[in-house]
């Protein structure tokens, strides 16, 4: 809105100077410092549409694929180790940082040679192909110059339909995500029993019921009176067997649709951090339905890599470490006692966790890295919810001196990320972990526990590949259309308006100019529905251009002077202009503000850029044209604005120079 303003205002402030310049000069002139500014905004459209032109360029992509391995500097200069050593020639190499995460991207010439350099990548990296320890991908990237590129000059992104890639439809286990809330459910129940003191024979879940078993008719009461009001989301119903009090407990519809609706809606974001932090630019990740996920991975050419990039969304879960003397003596000799769990730390450590787990990712609110006020250590300072909080506070008050580890697990492997020592009972909820930590290593936990739980599992359900090729199709066509378009409106202007139609032809070629330009410098992702809206602006601009023409003519058909006619047309037709973009815009900034990601955005962002594009080039850049061509010319007899039709007389003027 506040460019809409700027235009809009620098416009309405061009008319009036120019009508000041008229009544005061008795011509049609501009002054220096407005020729500066069309020029200026000449200078900056090509600048900025430049690096559209050179397309893109295959390029090998890495990233780290586990905890423990970071991607720097030293991995950098590896990794052009490795292509020295194998003698693959590569036009550059980089390494971007996002916070704390690292990706290294290195440019080679053709596809082949991309091939070769993800081949021995791949092969000195991952020496472990079953476990790997980083990801290595095929992906395109801008082959703009670097000056281009220091100066903030990129090329648009472009869409799946045009630059190829992945497409998936991910559909999330909601039974899944009810079993992981009747477990968090089961644990809560017993925590709230034992804290009442209400005497439970048992607490056990069979499928989607939680069972509690009594002894007394008081107990059962109790705990009903309890359950109704610290747990609501639970409906309960009472039955007997042998002499005992049995209450089932299930999870009323109103809980399951918000379970399923967080669990989706978790998912999602999560999705959004993994891939977004992996470095893949602009994707499109969205619901679809009531419980599917679609992704698409814009220039990801690797459809096996785009599934490990999926597959690295992780679920979390807090487990109590068992360092007894036995479960030690136990693992050095090879074998897990029962009941507990062997996993390996960021350190490659194998370590014992018991089995029970005592809060998952649906608990966690947060995840900051920070530092100790004392101590000034390196922390990852956690906040969980309401429930978590009750939990975490009873499990720290009755295992003081104890670890607790944090799992991660990816792939369906878990990975200790840290084990803490239990030092305190933790009441309300903020969870700080401390330890042999760095900065950069506490950010990177922070981040793994922020971005890598899943409330429910997800499998691709459907898998779909648009390869560089059609996009590189689908660009042409599109260029082809809109440019056969420009082409027809260009030849109608000029046959119908001669030079005025010239004029309006390069506002026109102006007015897409400066649009290409603004979709490069906002790094807008272009689409088929977007290319659509350029060849719709094209006509739409045009517009402008036949309403002023035309107000000139009519003010020539009323006797006034050529210069008049100039003069008054444009400032007349300018109120016309304004009304009728305004409206277009409003229906443009609709469909921005209540459309998702996706073609009818891409669609709406092109639609109002190319209307105020329209409306400064059509005013102010035309206006600029016909000032230098006619401006100057005192006694100016007539213009070349094709035949100015008089319906009151037998003849027509044909108005030329």
């Amino acid at each position: 809105m506040v460019t809409v303003g700027i235009i809009v205002v620098f416009t309405v402030f061009s008319i009036q100077l120019d009508f000041i310049f008229y009544c005061w000069l008795g011509m049609n002139r501009y002054p220096l410092w407005k020729y500066l500014i069309v020029l200026v905004a000449l200078i900056f459209g090509i600048l900025y549409t430049i690096p559209n032109i050179f397309g893109q360029a295959p390029a090998v992509q890495i990233s780290s694929a586990n905890v423990a391995r970071k991607i720097d500097e030293s991995m950098l200069s590896r990794v052009e180790q490795v292509l020295k050593q194998n003698n693959i020639p590569f036009t550059s190499s980089q390494l971007q940082v996002n916070g704390s995460v690292g990706t290294i991207r290195v440019r080679v010439e053709s596809p082949s040679i991309q091939l070769q350099a993800k081949s021995a990548i791949e092969k000195a990296l991952n020496t472990n192909p079953a476990e790997p320890d980083y990801v290595v991908a095929l992906n395109l990237l801008p082959a703009s110059p670097d000056w281009l590129s220091k100066i903030g000059a990129h090329p648009m992104f472009l869409g799946l339909d045009l630059r190829g890639g992945v497409h998936f439809l991910l559909q999330v286990d909601m039974q899944g995500a009810l079993e992981t809330r009747y477990d968090s459910l089961s644990n809560e129940l017993r925590t709230l029993f034992r804290d009442q003191k209400i005497a439970v024979d048992s607490i056990n879940r069979a499928g989607q019921t939680i069972t509690s078993t009594f002894a007394t008719e008081d107990a059962l009461t109790k705990a009903q009176d309890l359950i109704r009001t610290r747990l609501p989301e639970l409906r309960s119903t009472v039955t007997s067997a042998d002499g005992k009090f049995i209450l089932n407990s299930t999870i009323n519809p109103t809980e399951i649709t918000r379970v399923q609706n967080t669990a989706l809606h978790q998912n999602i974001v999560t999705l959004h951090n993994r891939i977004n932090e992996l470095g893949v630019a602009e994707p499109v990740i969205q619901q679809q339905g009531a419980d599917r996920i679609v992704v698409q991975l814009p220039g990801v050419q690797d459809v096996a890599k785009a599934k490990d990039i999926l597959g690295r969304t992780a679920t979390l879960q807090l487990r109590l470490v068992d360092d007894s003397p036995s479960a030690i003596t136990a693992l050095s000799s090879g074998t897990v006692p029962f009941g507990l769990e062997k996993f390996k730390d960021s350190d490659g450590r194998e370590i014992l966790l018991r089995r029970q787990v005592l809060l998952t990712g649906e608990n966690l609110e947060n995840a900051q890295s920070g530092r100790n006020q004392q101590s000034q250590q390196p922390t990852v300072n956690l906040t969980l919810d309401s429930k978590g909080s009750r939990i975490f506070r009873d499990v720290t008050r009755d295992n003081i001196n104890k670890r607790m580890a944090i799992v991660l697990f990816e792939n369906g492997k878990g990975q200790v990320v840290t084990a803490p020592v239990i030092r305190s009972e933790i009441p309300n909820g903020q969870v700080e972990i401390s330890g042999s930590m760095t900065p950069t290593q506490a950010a990177d936990i922070a981040l793994l526990l922020r971005a890598g739980s899943l409330a429910a599992p997800m499998s691709i359900i459907e898998e779909r590949t648009i390869g560089p090729s059609l996009g590189e199709e689908n660009i042409q066509k599109g260029f082809k259309s809109t440019l056969y378009g420009f082409m027809m409106v260009a030849v109608f202007m000029i046959i119908y308006y001669h030079i005025f139609g010239i004029f309006s032809t390069i506002g026109l070629m102006f007015n897409v100019l400066l649009l290409l330009a603004l979709l490069s410098l906002l790094q807008a992702t272009l689409t088929l529905p977007g290319i659509a809206a350029i060849a719709l602006t094209l006509g739409m601009a045009i517009d402008a251009n036949v309403l002023i023409n035309e107000r000139i003519r009519e003010e020539l058909r009323e006797g006034l002077s050529p210069q008049q006619a100039i003069n008054i047309g444009f400032d007349k037709a300018w109120g016309t202009i304004l009304d009728s973009n305004i409206t277009s815009l409003i229906v443009g900034l609709a469909l921005l503000a209540f459309s998702g990601p996706g073609p009818i955005r891409g669609f709406a962002v092109v639609h109002c850029l190319g209307i105020l594009t329209s409306m400064f080039s059509a005013v102010v850049g035309v206006r600029a044209l016909v000032n230098l061509w006619y401006g100057r010319k005192k006694k100016l007899k007539s213009i070349s604005i094709g035949t100015v039709w008089k319906p009151n007389t037998s003849t027509n003027t044909e108005t030329t120079d």
